[in-house]
């Protein structure tokens, strides 16, 4: 059954009244380098009275607001981690509320309504990264300690691998090669060759490796070299036409050439795609410009998240708002659909493929992992 739902109830940006919050939670941040402690912040803020709109604390670790008119989840996230003293951006502040709906049991990140709680949890976790990564850390398996000279490495080198080995640095390319594998799209030993060529052209082209197999998730069904629709190609699907993805990767007088080429084979032309398109120029780019890259590249010079974007042909009913095909498309909802044809793709429940809990403790280390290893 499709429930009827009243746009008026929908919520928009703007009401969450955090502003006292945010002078307190800046403040302290000066005071500690960053590192505070939200939840002390939270409370004083509570006894001194922050307006009617403002973060309450349900429980001694778990804070949340109180839904308004014209609010969106993921204004909710940005005004809540800019009170933190952290801006972030719309593909960061689309995860992130796509975190907090699923640890709100939410279906729809975009459907929040009037006098909604919403328990913001997952945020006071990633905004205590390290603390909180210490604490996961705990519940992490113990590595077994394979023999130095049955792997050639040194006894240091081995802990320092090992250590490493508990972050999975980009769990969606992972889990998304894995299943290429399985699927017969990559040889088995051409997986790593693969890995370490999308690491090199996310460095290159500023984009992030999960993105990369978020994208091909959605325009290849994973990384499927024969992927085809008869028009389009490939693991991106390089399209026919004069000036479209086919002519850049060489193929312009055969597009169809393109399926007899390997995945490694093909990656090297999408590196020549996005040099011929300038995706460096975007970085470092977010999932939204890297997928209008290869979808629409002009769409790109539209920057407001909630713009109808001018897409030509049919499209996949994920990138539509709500995924209505009658729908427009937007960044927001290239963004939403994205994130979730992978977790479907992938048959997880969110894509770490973990438990909501567990999968924040996962990307907090992940986080701290890649700013450590300065990783973007």
């Amino acid at each position: 059954m499709n429930p009827v739902i009243d746009p008026k109830a929908l919520v928009k940006t703007s009401h969450i009244n955090l502003n006292h919050l945010q002078t307190q939670l800046r403040a302290q941040a000066k005071v500690s380098g960053g590192g505070m402690v939200f939840q002390q912040a939270l409370t004083q803020a509570q006894q001194t009275g922050t307006g009617g709109n403002s973060t309450s604390i349900l429980g001694p670790q778990t804070a949340s607001v109180s839904v308004q008119s014209g609010d969106t989840l993921s204004g909710i996230v940005r005004q809540f981690m800019a009170a933190s003293g952290k801006n972030v951006g719309q593909s960061e502040s689309m995860r992130l509320a796509q975190e907090v709906a699923r640890s709100n049991n939410l279906a729809n990140a975009n459907l929040i309504y009037p006098g909604q709680r919403i328990n913001l949890a997952a945020l006071q976790q990633a905004l205590n990264g390290p603390a909180a990564d210490n604490q996961a850390s705990l519940a992490l398996p113990k590595p077994t300690n394979p023999n130095p000279a049955q792997t050639g490495v040194a006894p240091t080198t081995q802990v320092q691998l090992e250590a490493r080995g508990h972050v999975t640095a980009h769990p969606v390319l992972d889990k998304t090669l894995e299943r290429a594998v399985n699927k017969g799209f990559i040889p088995p030993h051409e997986k790593q060759a693969v890995m370490d060529k999308i690491l090199q052209m996310s460095k290159e082209h500023k984009f992030k490796p999960d993105d990369f197999a978020r994208l091909t998730l959605m325009e290849s069904d994973g990384m499927n070299p024969r992927s085809t629709n008869n028009r389009c190609h490939g693991i991106i699907q390089f399209c026919d036409g004069p000036d479209r993805g086919a002519a850049s990767a060489g193929f312009g007088q055969n597009p169809r050439a393109i399926l007899g080429h390997s995945v490694l084979q093909q990656l090297d032309m999408v590196g020549k795609y996005f040099d011929d398109t300038g995706l460096k120029n975007f970085g470092p780019a977010g999932l939204d410009d890297l997928y209008l890259t290869v979808l629409t590249p002009a769409a790109r010079n539209e920057t407001r998240p909630d713009a109808n974007l001018n897409i030509a042909g049919p499209q996949a009913s994920y990138l539509h708002v709500n995924r209505d095909t009658k729908a427009p498309i937007t960044r927001a909802s290239i963004l939403q659909g994205l994130h979730q044809n992978a977790m479907d793709r992938l048959g997880l429940k969110n894509e770490n493929g973990q438990s909501p809990a567990a999968a924040r403790a996962q990307a907090i280390r992940v986080s701290a992992y890649q700013a450590n290893n300065d990783i973007r």
